[in-house]
């Protein structure tokens, strides 16, 4: 992940026809620019760099809001990027104004490759994307009412009903309004960190990150249905560093209060012991670490855990199925 965040920033153009659903594109928007935001209090640079463009300079969108200066339809790309593509209002797509007509020859133009140039659409933007056959042999989503639309206009996409969003890279699809904020959020985790999209989600309220299956709730989120913030404080510090010399004094300190105190905060507020939760944090660590590879002997020692006992013994304390050996490739078990 420290590599990702010195790649080059991802450029995220958000494509605005007359009428975008405002939510569509505000709540993404806001996912973004307060991931930016986090990056820089770390000291880090930020990852995104946020665009609104359209064919035309000037719209109005769903709630009769007058949006100005709009960028032009990007003419070239220099380093990766993001088209967000995002629903209308009615119960069909028209494509035949102007402006929807110019959009789809500029994105029949475009040649979607992962981590290169990759395309987003929140709700029936989808459709959007369809038209313009950019979905052709890929599985996507879209608002429930737009389902059987989807299929009809683009009979070779595998349509995927009661999703809250589908991955096949280079194309990412939401069902629509919210459920844009889970998958941007998804996004983050998947360039920057799992901490990062999690402090995200809790400075926007958004209480349960839902995934492309309905997964249980991330362990980076777990626990954090609250909004006290001198405990948000303590967990946003441990789940940046979960591998750091944690003890439950030091928690407090970030906290600024006692140790006892916070113990109490934490099992009136988030259900766990300050300690239990620390764990969890690093077991989830340690899962990611085995997916990408490392063994378990890595994978303990990045997680924080002083050794593969400590870490076998988490993962039975949390009920995790299997064990670190099998989780881990063969050739590093």
């Amino acid at each position: 992940m420290d590599l990702q965040q010195h790649q080059r920033p991802i450029r995220v153009v958000f494509v605005l026809l007359p009428g975008s659903l405002v939510l569509d594109w505000a709540g993404p928007a806001e996912a973004l620019r307060i991931a930016n935001q986090r990056l820089r209090a770390a000291g880090q640079p930020e990852r995104f760099e946020i665009e609104f463009a359209g064919p035309r300079p000037t719209s109005i969108g769903s709630v009769g809001v007058a949006l100005a200066n709009l960028a032009p339809l990007p003419a070239q790309w220099h380093g990766p990027a993001w088209v967000v593509l995002v629903g209308l209002p009615g119960d069909a797509i028209p494509i035949g104004n102007a402006e929807t007509q110019e959009l789809l020859h500029w994105l029949r133009g475009q040649r979607f490759e992962r981590g290169r140039l990759e395309l987003v659409t929140v709700c029936a933007g989808a459709l959007l994307a369809a038209h313009a056959g950019a979905l052709s042999g890929r599985r996507a989503t879209t608002h429930h009412h737009h389902l059987d639309e989807l299929r009809s206009v683009e009979p070779r996409c595998e349509v995927v009903a009661n999703r809250v969003f589908v991955i096949d890279p280079p194309v990412y699809s939401s069902a629509g309004v919210t459920t844009g904020i889970d998958l941007v959020l998804h996004r983050i985790a998947d360039v920057c960190t799992e901490a990062l999209a999690a402090q995200v989600a809790q400075t926007m309220v958004v209480a349960q990150r839902r995934g492309p299956h309905d997964p249980e709730l991330s362990p980076f989120l777990a626990y954090r249905n609250h909004l006290h913030a001198a405990l948000h404080r303590v967990q946003d510090a441990v789940s940046e560093q979960p591998q750091a010399d944690w003890n439950v004094p030091r928690m407090a300190e970030v906290a600024h209060t006692s140790a006892r105190h916070l113990t109490r905060l934490f099992v009136e507020h988030a259900g766990v012991a300050p300690l239990a939760y620390l764990r969890r944090l690093r077991l989830a660590a340690a899962q990611l670490a085995l997916a990408s590879g490392a063994s378990v002997t890595r994978a303990a020692e990045i997680s924080g855990f002083g050794s593969d006992t400590q870490l076998r013994r988490a993962w039975h304390q949390f009920g995790l199925p299997g064990s670190p050996s099998a989780s881990a490739s063969p050739s590093k078990a």
